[in-house]
């Protein structure tokens, strides 16, 4: 069972999260072959190459590749996409936006935010804003998926084989990128993450926390709307998918996000003994986060 995995990457380097997405593709099959598109990528590729489990990389360079574009990549995969079985995209804001044209083009149907793989055709993906998780078979001949799990490991040797560009349907152009600038670890391939509610003070007791641990710093919905976070710190069905290898949930309760459940070990503080986020935590602190926080950070 042949799968494409479709890289992430600054033409230099490859992100953090594919390795993730590498993870899930070797729960499906042993037979992972990596698109790299890009322009002068030849670096990406030779990183994408020493990731565990890759079988070869296919290097894809032209002009309109540069950028990454959503449409000449998805119309690049979907020429080569009868080899494959199973074509996964990395669940990130990029990710997000070929994989449904990858799917439409193909006239499949596309599973979202896999958290699990049960069997090639069948997975687990959380719904309601991940306070249930669906399990969902697909019966397409072909399936697209997104993914994000722990990150595969590196020494491996894979060969890099340049393949052609599709033609670039011309539907978009690239103008600029806008990016935040931080300190912190980028939140979607953070070893630590934090994630906060709704709080009074929050950059006064969760800021301090975070950078003790070298921790990036997430948060709901309701912080954000409320000015306390900046957008590009939204996790859950609306923002960001994280998987960190310690996840501390802060004055969260019901609004678990499911993407983080397989991430690693999760520690949950809240006031309230009954909140349902310590049904899925590891670990649970029963107090107050504004005691409980500048304890935490006094004690690192």
């Amino acid at each position: 069972m042949a799968i494409l995995l479709i890289a992430e990457h600054d033409n230099a380097t490859i992100s953090d999260q594919t390795a993730k997405a590498l993870s899930a593709a070797l729960q499906i099959g042993s037979d992972v072959y990596a698109l790299v598109a890009g322009r002068g990528a030849k670096g990406a590729a030779d990183a994408a190459a020493r990731l565990k489990g890759v079988s070869k990389v296919l290097l894809a360079e032209a002009d309109e590749l540069t950028e990454r574009l959503a449409e000449p990549l998805a119309a690049l995969v979907v020429g080569i996409a009868g080899a494959y079985d199973t074509i996964i995209a990395l669940a990130t804001s990029s990710g997000k936006t070929v994989a449904p044209r990858v799917a439409a083009l193909l006239d499949v149907a596309q599973v979202s935010e896999t958290i699990e793989v049960i069997s090639p055709n069948t997975f687990k993906r959380p719904i309601y804003a991940g306070n249930a998780i669906q399990t969902v078979q697909s019966t397409d001949a072909k399936k697209v998926i997104t993914a994000s799990f722990p990150s595969a490991s590196q020494g491996n040797a894979a060969a890099v084989e340049n393949i052609s560009a599709a033609a670039d349907p011309g539907l978009s152009i690239f103008i600029e990128n806008k990016l935040s600038e931080t300190d912190r670890p980028e939140l979607t391939s953070a070893k630590i993450g934090t994630r906060a509610g709704l709080l009074e003070k929050f950059q006064e007791v969760i800021l301090p926390v975070a950078d003790k641990l070298g921790a990036a710093v997430g948060a709901s919905l309701a912080a954000v709307d409320a000015g306390y976070a900046p957008n590009d710190w939204q996790v859950g069905q609306t923002g960001k998918v994280a998987a960190p290898d310690l996840y501390i949930a802060v004055g969260i309760s019901g609004d678990h996000p499911a993407p983080c459940r397989h991430g690693g070990f999760e520690v949950a503080i809240n006031k309230d003994e009954e909140a349902p986020i310590f049904q899925v935590a590891n670990y649970g602190l029963v107090g107050d986060l504004f005691v409980i926080l500048p304890e935490i950070s006094r004690s690192i």
